[in-house]
């Protein structure tokens, strides 16, 4: 697996892409509607205020995903470490996880799945600096590391 680093880094690339273009579909698709209703009745106001409030949300959602997108491209896809950190791919004894941003499972072509988490995560607290053949605690259980990358 961490020998597809490259294909994982495209994969969550490709799904940050899809994120930030679905936000920004919803958000024009709202600015058409509040638009096309600029008559005013009790009605309309209440369909604005609640167009308004789903226009922000998007927009929130927009921003953290062109943030996500920008935390992506400090990551070169070629490097390889040997201590857990920022842009690592790391094996453990149970899942798969890449160090970069919070998409949350990839799928891979060959069928297996990678966790994309950030270095917010609690697992990556526990995890960041170690190294292959390293153990640590999480949620009660001892988890090994089986290969960094």
């Amino acid at each position: 697996m961490v020998s597809n680093k490259k294909e994982l880094y495209l994969n969550c690339l490709d799904t940050v892409n899809k994120q930030i273009e679905r936000y920004q579909k919803e958000m024009d698709l709202i600015k058409e509607s509040m638009e096309a209703n600029d008559v005013k009745t009790d009605y309309d106001e209440d369909n604005k205020g609640e167009l308004l409030s789903d226009f922000e949300k998007n927009a929130s959602r927009l921003s953290d995903a062109r943030e996500m997108k920008e935390s992506l491209s400090r990551i070169d896809p070629d490097h390889y470490s040997e201590k857990i950190s920022f842009g690592s791919v790391v094996e453990t004894s149970g899942n798969y996880y890449f160090i970069s941003v919070p998409i949350g499972e990839i799928s891979m072509e060959d069928g297996s799945s990678v966790y994309a988490i950030s270095t917010e995560a609690p697992i990556y607290q526990e995890m960041e600096g170690k190294e292959e053949g390293d153990t640590f605690k999480f949620n009660d259980e001892e988890v090994k590391i089986t290969a960094v990358g």
